[in-house]
């Protein structure tokens, strides 16, 4: 069995081919790839995943051409549009929603817009829905030790456990221009560099970190493995 991510920018792409993969194909799968859907955004615009019918298209393509594969998104909550033409499901609606169902909100929703689509002879196991509350960074703060030894500079280890420990797990870590993961890590770091910086610190934290620190991140790596299982 094969996995495609469908992923948001370089950062994910980055961190499925050279984390996720090697994990997941230790788990069962044949292969793991990622595939950008679209140019990571801007940070000071908001908003810049692609419409939703546009990476729809994709996911379905290959759901429909590939059908010994599983198919799972990595995109960020706060990039999905919400135009009337362009806005992922049930991201207009998590908005009215607590915190701690928003992610799922959208997961579900998208997820049932593609068996929709798929129709009825279609296995729902073969498509995982996965969006996080902020971005890629936000997933460092899960041993920020380790994160801090990565990058050389293991002084700011004590500021970087200060943010993660002002919430209830990294994935809470707010996102704002000023307030979102990236830029509390740019304050302590200035010249961060997130593809470079954010894969080397992730094989220094290790997924089971993420998983045990991150409830979101943990259900979605857990269906992914259970997805190949017989």
């Amino acid at each position: 069995m094969r996995l495609l991510v469908h992923v948001e920018g370089e950062t994910e792409e980055t961190f499925v081919n050279k984390r996720l993969a090697p994990h997941l194909r230790y788990a069962g799968y044949s292969s793991v790839a990622a595939r950008k859907i679209g140019s990571a955004r801007p940070r000071k615009k908001r908003g810049g995943a692609r419409p939703w019918p546009s990476v729809r298209e994709g996911i379905l393509r290959h759901l429909r051409s590939d059908r010994e594969s599983v198919s799972t998104t990595m995109v960020d909550y706060y990039a999905l549009p919400t135009g009337k033409s362009t806005q992922w499901p049930g991201r207009v609606e998590a908005n009215s929603k607590p915190f701690s169902v928003r992610a799922n909100t959208v997961q579900q929703a998208i997820a049932q817009d593609v068996r929709d689509q798929m129709g009825d002879a279609f296995n729902p196991s073969r498509f995982i829905a996965y969006v996080s509350m902020h971005e890629f960074e936000a997933l460092l703060f899960s041993d920020c030790d380790a994160f801090a030894q990565s990058i050389g500079l293991p002084a700011v280890a004590s500021e970087l456990q200060r943010v993660r420990d002002s919430f209830g797990d990294p994935e809470q870590i707010d996102d704002s221009p000023e307030k979102a993961p990236s830029k509390r890590i740019l304050r302590l770091v200035p010249n961060y560099h997130k593809v470079a910086m954010g894969s080397a610190a992730i094989k220094e934290i290790g997924l089971d970190n993420i998983r045990s620190q991150c409830p979101n991140f943990r259900q979605w790596l857990t269906r992914l493995e259970e997805a190949v299982r017989p």
